[in-house]
């Protein structure tokens, strides 16, 4: 990738939680930023707190900002094209063709699907609505927002897509989680079908998969979690993980890397007893 002065990240579902930690530390890495979810004010309230945290500009270039539902998949074109606009006069790096692609300039270096909901209910007990908001917003959604960064991608002939999935995708869960569970194994393998397809060339492909980290998401449960981390903390293990462009990652570490095996393999008898 390009230094680091040069860079621009796009986040999706920036206005809180993940997001907006990952647009702080990556602010603080010297990105320029594109933060977009559907709550406009909270995003310029992030952009108001990231500039006033470096006054004279040393890091952070420039930070632009758009309202975005990943349901409205007009939208998320819209946004992600106006984006790429924005920073089109902002180059930050020039092919010359050696790589295959046609010497286009680039202006969004890497994009972060992170946009998602976690509603949910048992199957068949009347929580259906919830269970498909679920489905909609995190699968589907994340189907678009994949179709409008590799647009974009394909057409710069390289770029960086980077996944947020979850450890829940390791197998299917029970209960609330079943539906959420099964959303975020699908962008999984979104993600690892792209990878797949573009082994060897420009264009790199992420799945991160967070396990316990404290947001507004999941503040309902910290109580029940002891292996629950800080926003910081774990957000910095994410952010790790993609600048080293991991093809996938488990975050943090640990015990996250090891307890996905044993989640993938375990006898559903212990894997009960576990969840």
């Amino acid at each position: 990738m390009t230094s680091a002065s040069t860079r621009t990240v796009l986040i999706t579902g920036a206005s809180s939680g993940l997001g907006a930690e990952m647009a702080r530390q990556l602010a603080a890495r010297g990105y320029d930023l594109a933060l977009c979810a559907r709550r406009l004010d909270r995003l310029e309230k992030l952009r108001a707190e990231i500039l006033a945290a470096d006054p004279g500009g040393s890091t952070t270039r420039r930070i632009e900002v758009r309202e975005l539902d990943v349901n409205d998949a007009d939208q998320v074109f819209e946004v992600f094209r106006g984006f790429r606009d924005d920073f089109a006069g902002n180059v930050t790096d020039v092919t010359d063709g050696t790589d295959g692609t046609d010497g286009t300039a680039r202006g969004i270096d890497r994009i972060v699907i992170n946009a998602g909901l976690g509603k949910g209910a048992p199957l068949g007990t009347g929580g259906y609505a919830a269970n498909r908001e679920t489905a909609m917003t995190n699968f589907v959604g994340a189907l678009t927002q994949a179709e409008a960064a590799m647009e974009i991608f394909r057409a710069q002939g390289t770029g960086h897509l980077v996944m947020i999935s979850s450890m829940s995708a390791m197998r299917g869960l029970p209960k609330s989680m079943t539906t959420y569970a099964a959303t975020k194994a699908g962008v999984a393998h979104l993600a690892e079908g792209l990878r797949n397809e573009l082994h060897g060339k420009p264009i790199k492909v992420s799945v991160i998969y967070p396990g316990y980290i404290a947001s507004e998401m999941n503040e309902h449960v910290a109580e029940k979690a002891p292996m629950m981390v800080s926003t910081e903390k774990g957000v910095h293990a994410i952010v790790e993980a993609i600048e080293k462009e991991k093809a996938s990652a488990c975050v943090p570490p640990l015990p996250w890397a090891p307890l996905s095996l044993l989640m993938k393999h375990a006898p559903l008898p212990l894997f009960k007893k576990l969840m």
